[in-house]
């Protein structure tokens, strides 16, 4: 399993609307690469887990959200970013 815990304090956009308490936390399964677990709480956490979920339901390898270009100003544009932090759960 890979693992990655991100605060909410280092998302630009959480940032500058002053709401940075919080943390995107994803887990994946090393072997078929799919996100297996997800949880975001902050700002906008209800709209970048619909994603996160929607996306899980795909079945598709973390790679491709990690490998999109996300918009911005947004708290899910922190998502390939977070992705690519991804280490193995200790």
């Amino acid at each position: 399993m890979l693992a990655v815990n991100w605060p909410m304090a280092s998302v630009s956009r959480a940032r500058e609307e002053g709401e940075t308490s919080g943390l995107i936390k994803l887990l994946v399964d090393a072997q078929s690469e799919r996100i297996v677990g997800a949880a975001v709480l902050g700002l906008n956490g209800d709209e970048v887990i619909q994603v996160i979920s929607n996306f899980m339901a795909t079945g598709a390898s973390y790679r491709v959200l990690r490998d999109a270009l996300p918009i911005h100003p947004t708290v899910g544009e922190f998502l390939p970013f977070v992705l690519g932090k991804l280490r193995p759960l200790q």
